[in-house]
């Protein structure tokens, strides 16, 4: 199939912005539990009148500090309440907010606040504060987030009466500026993508009555967010979640999200392969740790064989017996580690892979993948309740139409497409051709039920010196479901052959370096010992299954560092810069193809 499109669920009138589902909870269901905050050891409630209430606080505080419609304003900041209550404030004064990643170098920061144009920033830790005044001294305005709830603070718009808010606030229309989202650049300087109130409602309402109606249905829908916010995809659900009326809650820390989901018990949670991989590692090398590696390992296998058994007409009765008992010795620990009340989980960012995936529907919380770009405003596809086919990344949303090009790249259409780059029309004419098609870069294909399955890149497919076509992504995702890899990265381009650069997983090493008598043993020791090297080949191995023979990784090496964000190497969405890792690592990369070695 060339080309699929699913019809409109729900139209947005012209007069739309994002604040007016606060505004209308507020006045028609006040006692609603809209958000929920962290306060010492509980968990807050925040109804719909209290926020709409705070949303106008902070919104005059705005008007009084002179931002005016059109206005960027910065927000660096984890992933915490504040960041939702200043987004919707910053809308609700017809602004546009700023997103920066908590970790950006002074660099990054200068060159996104100098583009955008930023007339303000928010911030939340003292290294913010003082990576914002390095990169922006001439900044007029500097909040930290804590002002955001505070009335008598920088931000006092209390002279104010709230009829300067409605004013404000009726005067923003859907094709209005919401946010400019900064890609996070594998290659030179990030652009900024312009999101309007449209591109995002659009896709919130359209998610949230088709594709993930069923997932807020339960009784008191919730989502714990603790992906950064900086992130189209965790501020697309952030909205999604305002517009189901769903429980919204934050989590700053990530060495605090398991102990939080226990105590908040989310139905919903929002993550990333590397999420879901480190909670089956993490289970794993506990039950082999308490002598269950072989009880745990048939419960892996019986959830798998049962899901793929449903997604093919249904398990028979023995099997639905096995996941019966390995429900209560197994599955239904997992669920209460996360609180007990999660069933639905939506993954982006790279693939999860299928065995993983299959995993969890076993153990009953079933995570749907889906597929998009910042320049999508998130989601283009998604996988649903009710018709998850486990290996692709689902269905169109409704409203939006995709279709695969003659050389196989992955095209989009639909009211979900940004607004182009801000201040870079080139840019811009280069992705978005004349008929409205948004070329993503990515390649693909489109089954016969129009289901979308991710097959690479263009700009990352390699070609061997015998002419081969190879794209790295798929084997890379099926190296890092190795519970001992953190990255890899697959080379080959204009060279005999396909290898990969393999780094290790410090967490994971933590668990297996006593399990296996090397308590002590250094990083320098681990990359050459003959079980690392074998478990590394495994994962070779079950990668190069996925691929014809000249496509096969014929040498890796394990490196002596890691791949990480701190090191540079990766973005904050954790992509690999490659062209980073091939100038850092070059000599390892020239050692593969040395006829001498």
């Amino acid at each position: 199939m060339r080309e699929y499109s699913v019809p409109v669920l729900v139209d947005v009138p012209a007069s739309a912005s994002l604040p007016d589902t606060v505004f209308r909870r507020g006045e028609q269901e006040p006692g609603a539990v809209a958000l929920r905050r962290k306060v010492g050891g509980g968990w807050a409630a925040v109804t719909a009148s209290e926020f709409r209430d705070q949303v106008v606080a902070l919104a005059k505080g705005l008007i009084a500090a002179g931002v005016e419609h059109g206005d960027r304003v910065a927000l660096m900041s984890r992933t915490r309440y504040e960041w939702t209550l200043i987004d919707y404030a910053i809308w609700s004064v017809g602004a546009v907010s700023v997103p920066i990643y908590e970790t950006s170098s002074v660099e990054q920061v200068r060159w996104i606040l100098s583009d955008s144009g930023a007339k303000a920033a928010f911030v939340e830790l003292d290294t913010h504060e003082e990576t914002v005044r390095a990169a922006a001294p001439e900044l007029r305005s500097l909040w930290r987030v804590e002002a955001a709830l505070s009335l008598d603070g920088p931000l006092d718009g209390s002279g104010l009466d709230d009829s300067v808010v409605l004013e404000r606030r009726t005067g923003v229309t859907s094709a209005d500026l919401a946010t400019v989202v900064y890609t996070s650049g594998t290659t030179g300087r990030p652009k900024g993508c312009r999101i309007t109130h449209d591109n995002l409602l659009f896709t919130a309402r359209n998610a949230v009555s088709g594709p993930m109606e069923s997932i807020f249905a339960t009784d008191e829908p919730a989502a714990l967010l603790f992906l950064p916010l900086a992130h189209i995809l965790a501020r697309l659900i952030q909205v999604a979640l305002v517009e189901a009326g769903a429980i919204l809650a934050h989590t700053p820390n990530m060495k605090n999200v398991a102990p939080d989901l226990q105590d908040f018990r989310p139905t919903f949670l929002l993550g990333v392969p590397r999420v879901f991989e480190k909670v089956y590692n993490g289970a794993e090398q506990k039950a082999i740790a308490g002598g269950k590696g072989k009880i745990f390992a048939r419960s892996v296998d019986v959830a798998v064989a049962w899901s793929r058994a449903e997604s093919s007409g249904g398990a028979p009765l023995g099997l639905r017996l096995q996941r019966a008992l390995f429900d209560r010795l197994v599955y239904g620990k997992l669920r209460a580690a996360t609180g007990g009340r999660l069933s639905a989980a939506i993954c982006g960012g790279s693939a999860l892979g299928e065995r993983l995936g299959h995993f969890f529907r076993g153990v009953g919380i079933e995570v749907f993948e889906g597929y998009g770009l910042t320049e999508t405003s998130a989601p283009s596809t998604v996988n649903m309740p009710g018709a998850n086919k486990i290996g692709t990344v689902g269905k169109p949303l409704p409203g939006v139409t995709v279709r695969i090009s003659d050389d196989g790249e992955i095209l989009v259409k639909g009211r979900h497409i940004f607004d182009g780059y801000w201040n870079n029309d080139q840019a811009t004419s280069d992705v978005i051709d004349g008929e409205g098609w948004f070329h993503t870069g990515d390649v693909g294909e489109l089954d016969s039920d129009g289901y979308l399955r991710i097959t690479g890149r263009k700009k990352e497919i390699l070609v061997t010196a015998a002419g081969k076509n190879v794209a790295p992504g798929p084997m890379e995702d099926s190296l890092r479901a190795h519970p001992l890899i953190s990255q890899a990265m697959v080379v080959g381009d204009n060279r005999p052959f396909v290898a990969a650069l393999i780094t290790l997983d410090h967490e994971a090493l933590e668990h297996w370096k006593p399990a296996n008598g090397l308590a002590s043993a250094t990083l320098a020791e681990l990359r050459t010992d003959p079980r690392i090297l074998a478990e590394v080949q495994g994962a070779v191995d079950r990668a190069n299954a996925m691929v014809s023979r000249p496509e096969q990784i014929k040498k890796f090496t394990i490196l002596d560092a890691d791949i990480t964000e701190e090191s540079g190497h990766l973005t904050p969405t954790l992509k690999i810069k490659r062209d980073l890792v091939m100038r850092d690592f070059a000599k390892d990369v020239d050692a593969f193809y040395d006829p001498t070695a």
